[in-house]
């Protein structure tokens, strides 16, 4: 049996591959590991339909054994994570699947600090979830209670309002890209704080339109709409606006890479990149490591997975990294990735140099670079498929020393990824496709 905890929680179809009854044996496992009998839990949703369902299940499950849940309604990850963190509560859970398509769903369990377990609680909490019914409940008087909590939304935005004010963006046109998910709830309201000019576009979600044809993971129409509306720059949140993807003033997309290293590179010349250093995962571009190292910094590598992010930011010292997903995390201001406060750092380096965004990306010059993902009811089995392994190895006596394959099965869905970078475009994208192809023949 795979492991239940992907590199982002508990992901799946909803109602289908995941459950009510899931979110309720949830529930219960974590008000029983985490929580306790007097201690509460928060809970928060992004705009998917089955959000509601979920929410209740995990609700009922953590109440059963005598633990207080304040719903808070939808919020974006990164504000479910601030108030679990600020001392009020014991966990929280984020019922969200980020960027992935409207029909899925996914859980995120936080500690009492607002920050991802790991991997050991993780795997204790899976345990539980499995035995969940032999817990023992609580009667009548001793049930905890379901709160409406939707006000605690305000504390977030109150901190986000506050960094907001310290940026002086007047006279700047900016486009929102909110991919009718939940950053609809307090991104625009931040962003105009900083006295630009702020466009909304994708903030209307009904419950299946979260980032379809929108936000970070299909910026097209946020591009076509920065230059229609002669914008100085666009962000595009994803579904739980954890990440950021920018596009500039001709309607380039200007990725999670090449803004981690505006800001790196920035920090590097005021001194304020705490021992130097940059932490992304493997994912991340080559010209990214090699921006920050010709700059002073160095760049430090993980798993991928933000959680991952952070446990190497805490290891170094680091006060910066993130990936090329869109995932930034500042930590002096959040200790996950906030899409909201990432554009409000790119729009202060803006101002602070009085340079377009498209002339700070230049500075980082990424290597051609594919990203494949191959569905694969198999994706555990690509290291002992032997066929695979022998063209794995092939692609990267191909590339030389300059180049460099990537395969892993993906954390969040069924899915073998695999990335391709190198100097010559044409082999890179040509190795990605035969791999992608290959994989596909062989996994399924």
């Amino acid at each position: 049996m795979s492991r239940l905890f992907g590199t982002d929680g508990i992901r799946g179809v909803a109602n289908v591959d995941l459950k009510p009854t899931l979110a309720y044996a949830l529930g219960r496992a974590t008000a029983h590991r985490l929580v306790g009998p007097d201690g509460a839990l928060v809970v928060g949703q992004d705009t998917r339909r089955s959000g509601d369902m979920f929410v209740a299940a995990i609700t009922a499950g953590a109440t059963s054994l005598g633990s207080d849940v304040h719903q808070v309604g939808v919020v974006p990850t990164p504000a479910l994570a601030f108030l679990a963190g600020e001392g009020d509560f014991a966990a929280g859970i984020m019922v969200s699947a980020s960027h992935n398509p409207a029909d899925d769903n996914g859980l995120k369990v936080l500690d009492e600090q607002g920050l991802k377990l790991d991997d050991a609680i993780e795997d204790e909490l899976e345990q539980l979830i499995w035995r969940a019914e032999e817990l023992a409940g609580v009667r009548n008087g001793d049930l905890g209670r379901a709160i409406a909590a939707h006000q605690l939304l305000d504390r977030y935005r109150d901190h986000r309002l506050g960094l907001a004010g310290t940026i002086p963006a007047g006279g700047l046109r900016v486009i929102l890209d909110c991919a009718n998910g939940s950053g609809c709830a307090v991104g625009p309201e931040v962003l105009e704080a900083t006295g630009a000019a702020v466009e909304v576009i994708h903030a209307d979600p009904d419950g299946v339109n979260i980032n379809v044809a929108s936000g970070a993971t299909d910026p097209a129409a946020l591009a076509q709409t920065v230059v229609e509306r002669a914008a100085d720059v666009g962000f595009a949140l994803d579904g739980d606006a954890d990440r950021l993807i920018a596009v500039d003033a001709s309607g380039n997309v200007v990725d999670g890479d090449q803004v981690l290293g505006i800001l790196a590179l920035d920090r590097l010349e005021r001194d304020a990149l705490p021992g130097g250093g940059l932490v992304v995962s493997v994912l991340s571009n080559g010209g990214l490591q090699t921006a920050v190292e010709a700059a002073g910094g160095h760049v430090v590598r993980t798993p991928v997975g933000d959680k991952y992010i952070l446990e190497g930011m805490q290891v170094s010292g680091s006060g910066l990294g993130g990936e090329k997903s869109g995932h930034v995390i500042v930590r002096e201001h959040t200790t996950s990735g906030d899409g909201i406060v990432t554009a409000l750092e790119v729009l202060r380096v803006m101002t602070r140099a009085g340079r377009s965004l498209a002339d700070l990306a230049t500075r980082i010059e990424l290597l051609p670079q594919q990203q494949r993902a191959i569905k694969a009811r198999h994706k555990d089995q690509w290291e002992g498929d032997r066929v695979l392994q022998e063209a794995i190895a092939d692609a990267g006596r191909r590339l030389g020393g300059s180049g460099r394959v990537l395969v892993r099965p993906s954390g969040t869905e069924p899915a073998l990824r695999v990335m391709v970078e190198g100097p010559d475009a044409a082999l890179v994208t040509e190795l990605a496709d035969t791999l992608a192809t290959l994989a596909g023949e062989r996994l399924n």
